[in-house]
C-alpha cells in the first residue's frame, strides 16, 4: 500500500465473510442491502477511532468516576446518492447522533463524469467532522465532486468510506485531496473500459434498489 498512503484497507474476518456474500450475483436485493448497512457499520468502528473525546465526570450507583464521550458537534454522515444511502443506517446504528447531508451525483454513461442533481448538508458545517459515504470507489469523479462541494462549503475534517475501491479510484482521490484519509473494505484489481471495477459487485445502486 506503499504507493496509496492516504489508503486504509479496513481488513477483518467478518468484512471478508460479508463481502464475498455482497460479490456473489446470486445475492438477492434484501440481503444485498442488509449486507451494504452491516459492513458499513463494521467499517464505521474502525473509521471513526481518531474521533475527539472529552473527559466527564459519571456517578456510577457506587461511587463517582471519569468517563469520556465525544466532543464537538455532531458528525456528518453524506452518502453520495444514490447508492450511498444503503450504507447510512449502518453508521447510524453505531452514532444513532450523527447528522446526515446528501449530495446527488449521476455519472454520465459515455465521459463517465459525475453530475450533481441535489446537494444538502447541516448548517454549521465547518465546524463538523463529515464522513462522505459511497459503496464504489471507481474513477473517483463523484468521490471528488462531493469532496469538492463540501469544501466550498468551508468543510475541512473529511474522510472517505466505501466498500470495495479500485486504484484508479484511490490514485484520483488522492491527487485530488491530499487530505482526506480514505477507508474501504477491499482493494480490487482494476476498472474495466467502462469504468466498472473488476472483480467488483456489479452495480451497487441497482442491486441495492432492485433496478437496472
Amino acid at each position: 500500500m506503499s504507493e496509496l498512503p492516504n489508503l486504509t484497507v479496513v481488513d477483518h474476518p467478518l468484512i471478508r465473510h460479508k463481502l464475498a456474500l455482497l460479490r456473489s450475483v446470486d445475492t438477492p436485493t434484501k440481503l444485498f442491502r442488509e449486507l451494504v448497512e452491516e459492513i458499513a457499520m463494521l467499517m464505521a468502528y474502525e473509521v471513526t477511532r481518531t474521533l475527539e473525546e472529552e473527559v466527564v465526570e459519571v456517578v456510577t450507583p457506587l461511587e463517582t468516576t471519569t468517563g469520556y464521550r465525544i466532543a464537538g458537534k455532531k458528525l456528518v454522515v453524506v452518502p453520495v446518492l444514490r447508492a450511498g444511502l444503503g450504507m447510512v443506517e449502518g453508521v447510524l446504528r453505531l452514532i444513532p447522533s450523527a447528522r446526515v447531508g446528501h449530495v446527488g451525483l449521476a455519472r454520465d454513461e459515455e465521459s463517465l463524469q459525475p453530475v450533481e442533481y441535489y446537494f444538502k448538508v447541516p448548517s454549521e458545517s465547518e465546524s463538523r467532522r463529515f464522513l462522505v459515504v459511497d459503496p464504489m470507489l471507481a474513477t473517483g469523479g463523484s468521490a471528488s465532486a462531493a469532496i469538492a462541494r463540501l469544501k466550498e462549503r468551508g468543510v475541512r475534517g473529511i474522510t472517505y468510506m466505501c466498500l470495495v475501491a479500485a486504484p484508479e479510484g484511490v490514485r484520483a482521490l488522492a491527487d485530488a485531496n491530499p487530505d482526506v484519509p480514505v477507508f474501504t473494505g477491499v482493494l480490487d484489481r482494476q476498472l474495466n473500459d467502462v469504468g466498472y471495477i473488476l472483480p467488483g459487485l456489479g452495480d451497487a445502486g441497482d442491486r441495492l434498489f432492485g433496478t437496472k
